[in-house]
């Protein structure tokens, strides 16, 4: 029986850890033990932190796993690589790891390859004073409005919109106080629509499995309120958007596995690359979402490749539309209710907490639950009133 390493045991990863054992391969968990649905799902859990590489690498030695994996988490994507390294397994190198999850090592990958991004500067410690932001944005020929977050981290947490001098530096104070290494990049608006992109990578050959269209809670800390496939786009820009993010994985040195992209597209079709991730999409949309619109078993291919395995994915126009939503306010809570009540058989995957008190709302943490619809069409998702 082969052995698969599993990086998190959160509701995230319980689709891989399930997935992996009725595929018939053993499966060992690590992560903070934190009563997660992974820690009971798992052959074996270990209580250790995703970030703990070296006591992670040790007893994956122990055990002689095959293969290591994770899916929708940047924090678990350079353990991964470090194990890759030290064991000679399957995957991205621990190197392709750091650019894939530290923001200004990506921003300088992107320049160095030409890939369409913004400008940026990483602030490492924190500055002063507003003056000497300014200064460096004068010598960056960065001018406002501009992003501000964390260099390390994901799920929206830390990510301020800043129109003026006298945003700046709580914004910075916000990210450094997210960021894992205490650092912030800020960075020049992409404009247009922003859209998720899927792919999965074999020998340096990228397949598009779906483009999602994302929606967030917009300005200041865009936090992601749901995302639908498909995406809407024509069949020629799904190819130019294939074309850019393949350079940018190119760029990163992302040659197998999953993939999330995260790019804008404005109004003249120009594409601008926000941002990468080497792992699948999180948000259910490479466990859920994909699935349902491609006919891909997106889990089951990123299992396999770990092992080492060949894998061959063709995707296909299910002609089915796909859409998760998530629970922020009140208001969300009662859209809910109404399309839990009228259409009941779209809903094919749903965890609600309690109704929210429309609270502060600074991250992807703060969500209430979520639901997970499945549609004959996209038009007919988007019928429903929930975006």
């Amino acid at each position: 029986m082969k052995r698969l390493a599993i990086i998190g045991a959160s509701s995230l990863q319980n689709p891989l850890i399930m997935k992996a054992r009725l595929m018939g391969i053993e499966t060992h968990v690590f992560a903070w033990k934190a009563g997660d649905v992974g820690e009971d799902t798992a052959d074996f859990f270990y209580p250790i932190s995703i970030i703990e590489k070296d006591e992670i690498l040790k007893v994956c030695r122990q055990v002689g796993v095959d293969g290591i994996t994770s899916i929708a988490s940047d924090l678990a994507v350079e353990t991964i690589g470090f194990v890759t390294d030290a064991m000679g397994l399957p995957g991205n190198t621990l190197a392709t790891s750091h650019l894939a999850t530290n923001k200004g090592a990506m921003r300088e990958a992107f320049q160095a390859h030409k890939v369409p991004s913004p400008d940026f500067f990483v602030l490492k410690t924190m500055p002063e004073n507003t003056e000497a932001v300014l200064r460096e944005m004068t010598a960056q020929v960065i001018d406002f409005p501009v992003i501000v977050k964390p260099t390390d981290r994901s799920g929206s947490r830390g990510v301020t919109l800043v129109t003026g001098p006298e945003g700046l530096m709580p914004a910075i104070r916000f990210a450094m106080e997210e960021s894992f290494a205490g650092e912030a990049i800020i960075e020049t608006i992409i404009p247009g629509q922003e859209y998720s992109v899927e792919c999965f990578s074999a020998d340096s050959h990228h397949t598009l499995l779906a483009i999602t269209q994302k929606f967030t809670t917009g300005a200041p800390h865009f936090i992601e309120t749901g995302h639908i496939e498909p995406s809407g786009l024509t069949e020629e820009m799904r190819q130019k958007v294939l074309t850019v993010v393949s350079q940018a994985l190119d760029s990163l040195g992302i040659i197998s596995g999953a993939s999330h992209s995260e790019v804008r597209i404005a109004e003249d079709g120009t594409i601008g690359v926000v941002e990468i991730g080497a792992r699948m999409g999180g948000d259910f949309i490479g466990s859920h979402l994909v699935p349902m619109t491609s006919g891909v078993d997106f889990v089951g291919a990123v299992v396999s490749q770990a092992l080492g395995e060949v894998v061959h994915v063709r995707p296909a126009r299910t002609g089915r539309a796909a859409a998760v939503r998530y629970i922020l306010t009140a208001e969300d809570y009662s859209t809910y209710r109404r399309i839990k009540s009228a259409h009941p058989s779209w809903i094919v995957a749903e965890e609600v907490g309690d109704i929210p008190d429309d609270g502060d709302v600074r991250s992807s943490a703060d969500r209430h639950g979520y639901y997970i619809l499945r549609g004959d069409d996209r038009e007919a998702l988007l019928g429903l009133g929930i975006f």
